[in-house]
């Protein structure tokens, strides 16, 4: 009976972790394009930051919790300057402050991923 027992728990556990396992997946550059996507009227210099724009940014840097991740997140944002045109660098720069997020690098096209910590 102990052994039944024991194989239905190791059963549930593994069940657990092939549900959770696609939301530990690391940060990819659509993560970060979705979040900051709504924040683009306001980066192009139309209207101020939205409530959805600043969800957007606190959402990035709740999930940008490791070095790894914080790099990765940078070096996405210096492609979108690239990609997208009209980015206002002072409108990125102030962004987070704007929205009340203290994030370790400047959104700029300036900064240097590689010392981000």
């Amino acid at each position: 009976m102990a052994a039944g027992l024991m194989m239905k728990v190791v059963c549930f556990m593994v069940a657990c972790m092939v549900v959770t396992a696609p939301y530990a997946a690391a940060l990819t550059c659509g993560d970060v394009t979705s979040k900051l996507t709504p924040c683009l009227n306001y980066l192009q210099g139309h209207g101020s930051a939205s409530t959805a724009c600043c969800k957007g940014v606190k959402g990035l840097n709740a999930v940008a919790k490791t070095s790894s991740d914080k790099k990765m997140a940078c070096g996405c944002m210096k492609k979108a300057y690239k990609s997208i045109k009209g980015i206002k660098t002072d409108k990125a720069v102030g962004l987070p402050k704007k929205c009340g997020v203290n994030i370790p690098y400047k959104f700029s096209p300036d900064t240097d991923c590689s010392k981000v910590k």
